[in-house]
């Protein structure tokens, strides 16, 4: 061998064979004798494959000029990857290869520690409580785990490539692009590393409180993406709403003890003084009218202390078995004897025999009833149905009016809160809160062809 191919061959730090036409090898280097443990002396002449066992190399296809991937295997019974590049030469006036092979070890260590921490990676995001969403510098979803999806209600594949903003109500979906844009020139950070309390909306295209942190990440090649951790708030949001609820409540309670004490009877003694001088009169007395009308603003009041207590302080209910659809049929029987209700028809269908409070009850559908009612301006028919399901009583209560306004249904429930030129504001709150003592449910739903349907459910018992 030449002096300057005999230094490389010497030097190399991969191994170097050199092989005959039968597979025999016929040279091996220093590094190979380091990479499989055997000496030069111990290896010569035998067939390569003792080093670099296969059906490939028994078959002498050496693929020139292609490098891949083999397994080696050392004297001590040992196997290990080996990239494997071979080239043809002559050897004595025969045709001969050149094996060049270069240890794997490491890098194959390498990849699969890193597979491992891939996959620990991957299970901790996927098996997360919490929603991971990952994003590029364009701000386009990248990774969207199980979590993200039920919290969001769209699949991976609704949402992969698409703009991040496609979760966020108005204006934030509008101002998001804007964000990203300045951060990422400015380096200014408003949210990076700062969790804070923001909106998101769901595929429904409802809107609820999350808690947000965000992390940035850079790869090999400069590219930056961004993840985002989402804490659902609902829960504990709703659990400050019901807190302030009842401070208000118990703070209206207080109130509403000394309006009922201090005005409520002083109320039923004048109304009592003036309905007995309104007897008194002449039919045709002309102050007469006046002290009538004083008697019904009275009365009027005293419905509004009247509801203010309920609301505020309600009393334990005294349930008992009955039938629910006769409850609905005699309360609209109630509501359409009224002379401003005699072009109004109410239908009611379906029964069920439930166990509640039957005086609280009528109050709950009384409401109900008189706000479908008045929606119409007490013309028109309104649909009660009564059903039965999965042990619940479902009724639905649906007027054909103008529908309620989004912002106006989102505070139906609200107290004092009405659109009549008359009336407390207290009529539906008091309805929920009864309802709900009856471990019930209550939704105001606007169908897309018009009107309201008020719904009740109840526990049927078992």
């Amino acid at each position: 061998m030449e002096p300057v191919l005999q230094s490389i061959f010497d030097s190399a730090v991969d191994g170097i064979i050199v092989i005959d036409a039968r597979g025999l090898i016929k040279a091996f280097s220093p590094a190979a004798e380091r990479l499989f443990g055997y000496t030069a002396a111990e290896v010569l002449d035998h067939n390569i494959t003792v080093l670099v066992p296969g059906p490939d190399f028994g078959q002498h296809d050496w693929k020139l000029g292609i490098g891949r991937e083999v397994r080696g295997r050392r004297k001590d019974g040992r196997t290990f990857p080996l990239h494997l590049s071979v080239g043809q030469m002559e050897l004595n006036g025969e045709p001969a290869f050149t094996a060049i092979l270069h240890d794997l070890t490491l890098r194959s260590a390498i990849e699969d520690a890193l597979r491992k921490s891939e996959e620990r990676v991957r299970s901790i995001v996927e098996s997360a409580v919490d929603a991971i969403i990952v994003i590029d510098e364009r701000g386009s979803i990248e990774a969207f785990n199980p979590s993200a999806e039920r919290l969001f209600g769209y699949s991976f594949d609704e949402v992969v490539g698409r703009n991040v903003n496609m979760l966020m109500p108005s204006p934030d979906r509008e101002r998001h692009d804007g964000y990203l844009h300045h951060y990422l020139t400015t380096g200014e950070q408003k949210i990076i590393g700062i969790g804070r309390e923001v909106t998101a909306r769901r595929k429904d295209g409802t809107t609820f409180p999350v808690h947000l942190s965000v992390g940035e990440m850079k790869s090999g090649d400069g590219k930056r993406s961004f993840t985002g951790i989402l804490h659902d708030l609902s829960d504990r949001v709703g659990l400050e709403q019901r807190l302030a609820e009842q401070k208000s409540l118990a703070k209206l309670g207080e109130m509403a003890a000394v309006v009922a004490h201090e005005v409520k009877n002083p109320i039923a003694g004048i109304r009592g003084a003036l309905q007995v001088i309104t007897a008194r009169m002449p039919a045709d007395q002309r102050d007469r009218p006046i002290l009538i009308d004083i008697i019904t603003r009275l009365d009027g009041l005293d419905r509004i202390v009247q509801d203010m207590l309920m609301f505020a302080r309600p009393r334990a209910l005294r349930q008992a078995p009955m039938p629910l659809g006769l409850l609905v049929r005699e309360t609209a029987s109630l509501i359409t004897r009224d002379p401003t209700m005699k072009t109004l028809h109410i239908a009611v269908s379906g029964d069920a025999d439930i166990v509640g409070d039957r005086e609280m009850l009528q109050i709950v559908f009384q409401n109900i009833l008189m706000n479908a009612a008045q929606a119409m301006d007490g013309t028109g028919q309104v649909d009660v149905t009564i059903t039965n399901a999965g042990g619940r009583c479902h009724v639905a209560v649906a007027d054909c009016g103008p529908g309620m306004p989004d912002e106006i249904r989102a505070k139906a429930f609200d107290a004092f809160f009405t659109t009549k030129h008359r009336g407390t504001g207290l009529g539906l709150p008091i309805a929920k809160r009864i309802v709900e003592a009856h471990g019930g449910t209550l939704h105001i739903d606007v169908p897309p062809d018009g009107g309201t349907t008020i719904s009740v459910d109840l526990p049927l018992p078992t």
